[in-house]
Parts: C-alpha cells; structure tokens; sequence
C-alpha cells in the first residue's frame, strides 16, 4: 500500500503504523498485567473461601458437639446401672434411721440371696451397714426384688451416700462393682448415747476389762438401747483409733434380738461375735464393752449375753 503513497501521506501512514504498534504493544502489556492482577484475585478470593469455609464447619462442628448428648463407651457407664434399680429411697432423699432400702437387682447382684450395704458420711467414714436380703429366687438373671434396714448415725453430716455392693465372693477386683444412691439426713431431734471402749494408758492396757466411754449422737427413738448397742458394733471412729480407742468386738457382729424385762438386759448376737475369739483377757474386754455401754440406761441393772439364742459356753476363755 505504500507504494501508491508520496511525500507526507506516506509519512502520515508510517507515523500511523508506528501509533498503532504501540497501542497494540500497550495492550499487550496491560492484558498482561491484567491476567496477572486476575490470577492474584482468584487467589486470594480461593483462600478466603477456604478460609470462610473452615469457620463454617468448625461452627457446625462446635454446635452438633453442644446439641448432641455425650456418647459414654460402654465400658465406662458400670455394669451397676443395668443390674440393680433402688426404688426406695429416692436420689437425695432426707432420710432418717432406721431407713429401708427397696429395690431390685438381677441374680447376678447376689450370692447366697444377699448382698451388702454401706452407708457413708460425705468424707467417706461408714454411718452404718446393712445386709439386703432377696426376696425371690436369686439364682436368675432376671431382676429379683431385695429388702434392707440400714440402722445408723449421721453424727454431725448433713449428707452421705448409701453404696449397694455386688457381692463378691472370689475377692477379685475385676469382679467388684457398686451402685451409689446420694441422700440427705433429717435435722429431726437427737439424743446423745454412751459406747465403750478399751483406751490405751502410755501405750499399754494392762486392765482387760477397762473401758472408756464415747458420745454417739442418734436419732431420738424409743429402741435407744439397741441403737447404743449398733453405735458400739460400729466401732471406734478413725479419730478415736488415732486417740487410742480400740474394740475387742469382732467387725459385722449384728444383733439379732434385743429386750428388757425386770431390769435385765437380753442382747442376742449372732455368730460372729464369738469367731476366733479366746482368751480371758479378750473375752472379759468384750462383756466390758457390752455392759458397759447396756447399764448406762438406769432401767438396766444386769446383762445377759447370748450368741444365736444361746448362753450357755457363750464367750468363755
């Protein structure tokens, strides 16, 4: 074409051209950085997708988790709460003593149609102990109803828990599990009770048959000489061990029938209280300790001691 051109229309033409190549290189480099500044864009618009996308499913997560109920394995809830259902007392009942203890427990609960019971203050120190005794055919695994009166003293607690233990006879922890019914003791009027027990002197108790009284602070009821007697079945307290105070009575003696007639106390224990008992020392130690704690009522006078309705060979040296 620039051959049909002379003089300023050819200079013209080339001014254009050499225009025109530079608007097309000008385009050139600012398409360039322009699909630059887009690539970067798209960058930084993809991370913070991903970003708003992670606060998104981290939120979601964190509400499931709050409106979800916590899943517990298996292995930590305890056999105790699909084998054994307390109807009575209810959780944080106010009980007062002697309380019953009703519920059930599948077969597998018992051994020889029993299982034990404790009652423990809110540092853990025994109150009492009962034994629950089936009341059915045990030897199921079906759930078999049981029956329990737990006898004790809340002394100065507010509160406690009452521990049903799956009995156990092989003695194996593997085997051990219990069922926890938190409770609340009544305010209701007290009376305070005497037991006695043996009391080291400068490190020895050289009189077999000394004893020293102890308060116990009971529920006001009419059978407060069995109760007494209950208190001293318990034992000294930790407080009291660490004083001293110590009992010639085996641990888990239960009376079995207590009365009064014409001055005379008949207390009758079973056979625990004499297992493995000899000695003239131990044996006085434990009369001493039962008397003792029976005379301090003034409508006792004299006591008589019997092991499952018997007297006579009961306690001897």
């Amino acid at each position: 074409m620039a051959a049909f051109l002379e003089g300023p229309a050819l200079l013209d033409f080339c001014n254009m051209k050499i225009l025109a190549g530079k608007i097309v290189l000008t385009a050139k480099v600012k398409i360039k950085k322009m699909k630059k500044y887009l690539l970067f864009s798209l960058a930084v618009a993809a991370f913070v997708f991903l970003v708003v996308l992670e606060i998104f499913f981290v939120q979601e997560k964190k509400a499931d988790q709050e409106i979800q109920p916590e899943v517990i394995p298996k292995e930590e809830i305890g056999e105790a709460r699909t084998l054994i259902r307390v109807s009575k007392p209810a959780v944080d009942a106010e009980i007062d003593s002697p309380v019953e203890i009703v519920g059930e427990a599948r077969g597998t609960w018992f051994f020889e149609a029993s299982f034990p019971i404790r009652l423990v203050d809110a540092e853990g120190n025994t109150l009492g102990r009962a034994i629950a005794v089936a009341q059915s055919d045990w030897m199921t695994e079906e759930f078999v109803p049981f029956k329990a009166t737990l006898t004790f003293n809340p002394r100065a607690a507010q509160s406690g828990q009452i521990i049903l233990e799956k009995d156990n006879p092989s003695g194996l922890p593997e085997h051990d599990d219990s069922f926890v019914v938190p409770v609340r003791f009544s305010q209701a009027k007290t009376t305070t009770v005497k037991v006695f027990f043996g009391k080291e002197q400068d490190g020895e108790n050289t009189d077999c048959g000394a004893v020293s009284a102890r308060d116990r602070t009971i529920p006001k009821i009419p059978a407060v000489g069995r109760a007494a007697l209950e208190q001293l079945l318990l034992g000294p307290t930790a407080e009291e061990l660490a004083q001293g105070y110590s009992t010639a009575i085996n641990a888990g003696v239960k009376v079995q029938t207590f009365s009064i007639q014409h001055g005379v106390a008949f207390a009758d224990f079973d056979e625990q209280l004499g297992k493995d008992v000899g000695g003239a020392c131990r044996v006085a130690a434990i009369r001493a300790q039962i008397t003792e704690t029976l005379k301090q009522f003034p409508t006792v006078t004299e006591v008589v001691i019997f092991i499952n309705g018997q007297e006579e060979d009961v306690l001897q040296p």
